[in-house]
């Protein structure tokens, strides 16, 4: 919501401009002001809408016409003045005032302010106001409304700038168009997805607005006023959604436009009747190398809202179930995916809950915002909606520990073109094998769940294609997000396996735990041309030999439960293995020592030699003993 408001007087000469000013200064009448009043600061804790005002005047000759421009342009709303006893004034309204703002390209609200109704004769109101005003309000949208006052009683001064107030911060153009969005509230309002809003639905939906519930009276007495007017908007002693849009109607003719508005910026919609960036990403802070995963109530309203939507109660939401799932967004997140085949469906395409859950668990991983946004969409009413998430610990600091906290880890699938990659990860997927080879052109990711020792555990497989693994690999931000490394070789095509040792000579991947599978099992084995073996690679790795599988018979030999353990257990399976690591940081610390006691021992034999060339006529070599120090630490480059 904006937090400050600027409001510019505009009319032609003599209508009284100043004066309303010093009267609302002043609150009394100033017979004498000077031409322009400087500009006026009115604190935000005096005003009725706690925002800092800014009351800027102008003139209307032809010297002022440069500063009238300018202040045209910085204006959030404009108040053009007119003189009840001056006709003129009025007339040039429509005739120059309001074409001048649209020549300049300014598209703000206006008011207008009829001045000096004391001059009526003692008749302060005016009948024939509204057949004044209306056609020109019809002919230009932005002129919000009318106020009468005097400058010299003072009268409706203050109103006058409320209503300019008013119409920044509760615009009424916007409302005109926003009964798709009140649709979309409602649906998002009705929980069990009934059609009607029921009294506890109701109450929520005055408690995230209004931070108080409806007592029992007040209930009543909605249900009685929309049955009275709109008799299809009451239902089963709830409201439905043409009784909410009545009562939205209700709300913007009575001119309560703040109601309307305090409703629609507590779902996040701003004065363009957009969701506003701060809403649908709320901050989360995610530090280098942690990840992002579903929280328990992140999970239990995605199982929720999956029960609700599964109309026919079969397991499973079909395309027609999820199209109005999600029709209070912008659509379906993952519809140029692949989405369903990225994770588990039934024979007919419809996703099942634990194919739900995983996708989502995924979408969380990859990109948390997707999730943060579409919780918005979909309903999520608990605050802070950043609950529903949950920031892991760092990668590194689990693999140091040994003990890995997460539940969704990242596994990158690399291999040469035809090795049977995308085969691997449409069987992970459920999917049936397919016969044809089709090239990877864009990322493909797949995300499946597997159980652990009684824990269910999210695995998501992602292949970037031959084309792009070696820019991926090289890029050490993606790097650090990979909990696991999949080497996918075809055992029966003798080049296969090279493609693979090429890949790592080129890129640093050693600290990534690592897993190599060997493809198309039920074909003849290919003696692979490489200066070794996969086998004997592997074991000098200090790894596990490659998994045989046949993803066309289906024999897969548990391998997404072994790739699952080793994510678990990342020491396990890191290139040189846990021991070899350990063996290394030993014989680093015991070189350091060893250094350390020679170059203490040597101290006292140094000095001598060092005394010994300060003997007169000897001169001494420069750098002599950095040389020598560096030759004890075996540095060479020295």
């Amino acid at each position: 919501m904006r937090r400050d408001v600027r409001i510019l007087l505009v009319g032609d000469e003599g209508v009284g401009k100043s004066t309303i000013i010093t009267s609302l200064i002043k609150e009394s009448f100033v017979a004498h002001v000077q031409h322009v009043v400087p500009e006026v600061t009115i604190p935000p804790e005096v005003t009725p809408e706690n925002v800092t005002t800014y009351i800027v005047d102008s003139g209307a000759g032809l010297q002022d016409r440069q500063h009238l421009e300018s202040e045209i342009r910085k204006a959030h709303v404009i108040c053009v003045v007119y003189s009840i006893d001056n006709p003129n004034s009025f007339d040039r309204i429509p005739a120059f005032w309001l074409p001048h703002f649209r020549q300049l390209g300014v598209n703000v609200p206006v008011i207008l302010v009829g001045n000096k109704i004391d001059l009526r004769g003692g008749e302060v109101t005016n009948e024939a106001l509204e057949d004044e005003i209306i056609p020109i309000m019809n002919d230009f949208k932005e002129v919000e409304t009318c106020v009468e006052c005097s400058a010299k009683l003072p009268l409706n001064v203050s109103e006058v700038f409320y209503f300019a107030q008013k119409a920044v911060l509760h615009p009424t153009a916007p409302l005109y168009d926003s009964k798709d969005h009140v649709r979309q509230l409602f649906k998002l309002c009705d929980a069990n997805k009934d059609g009607v809003l029921d009294a506890a639905e109701l109450n929520e939906f005055q408690r995230k607005c209004f931070d108080a519930p409806l007592q029992l009276q007040e209930l009543e007495g909605i249900r009685e006023m929309v049955r009275e007017h709109a008799a299809e908007g009451v239902r089963d002693n709830g409201l439905t959604e043409a009784g909410f849009l009545y009562l939205h109607t209700i709300f913007i003719q009575r001119g309560r436009l703040e109601t309307t508005w305090t409703v629609l910026r507590k779902f996040g919609y701003g004065e363009d009747l957009k969701l506003t960036e701060s809403f649908l990403f709320p901050k989360l802070d995610v530090p280098h190398d942690c990840s992002v995963e579903l929280s328990p109530k992140g999970y239990q309203f995605f199982t929720d809202i999956f029960e609700t939507f599964d109309k026919d109660q079969d397991g499973a939401l079909n395309m027609a179930e999820l199209e109005e799932l999600f029709s209070t967004s912008p659509g379906n997140p993952w519809v140029n995916q692949k989405f369903p085949d990225t994770t588990l469906a039934d024979d007919s395409g419809a996703v099942t809950l634990q194919g739900w859950l995983a996708q989502w668990s995924m979408t969380t991983l990859l990109d948390h915002k997707v999730t943060l946004a579409y919780l918005a969409y979909l309903g999520y009413l608990d605050e802070p909606r950043t609950s529903a998430l949950h920031t892991t610990r760092p990668r590194k600091l689990d693999r140091r520990k040994g003990k890995v906290t997460r539940n969704v880890f990242l596994c990158y699938v690399c291999g040469a073109a035809g090795s049977g990659k995308s085969s691997l990860l449409r069987s992970f997927a459920g999917k049936p094998f397919r016969e044809a080879y089709e090239p990877t052109s864009k990322i493909l990711s797949v995300v499946n769940a597997v159980d652990i020792d009684g824990s269910e555990k999210y695995l998501v497989l992602q292949e970037f294609g031959s084309k792009y693994e070696t820019e991926v690999l090289r890029a050490s931000k993606k790097l650090d997000l990979a909990d696991l490394i999949i080497y996918v070789y075809d055992s029966s095509d003798t080049n296969s396996f090279s493609y693979i040792s090429n890949l790592r000579q080129h890129c640093n991947l050693d600290r990534i735990p690592t897993l190599f599978v060997a493809t198309k099992s039920d074909l003849d084995l290919a003696q692979q041309r490489h200066e070794v073996q996969p086998d004997v690679y592997c074991r000098r790795l200090g790894l596990q030999v490659p998994v045989a599988v046949s993803v066309k018979t289906g024999q897969t030999a548990d391998v997404f439960h072994e790739m699952c353990r080793i994510a678990m257990n990342p020491h396990a399976a890191t290139p040189g293995g846990a021991e070899h690591a350990l063996t290394c940081a030993a014989e680093r610390l015991r070189m350091y020592v060893t250094v350390t006691a020679l170059l203490g021992g040597c101290s006292a034999g140094l000095v001598m030699l060092y005394r010994s060339l300060l003997r007169p006529g000897t001169p001494l070599l420069p750098g002599w003993t950095t040389h020598w120090a560096a030759w004890l630490l075996g540095r060479r480059d020295l």
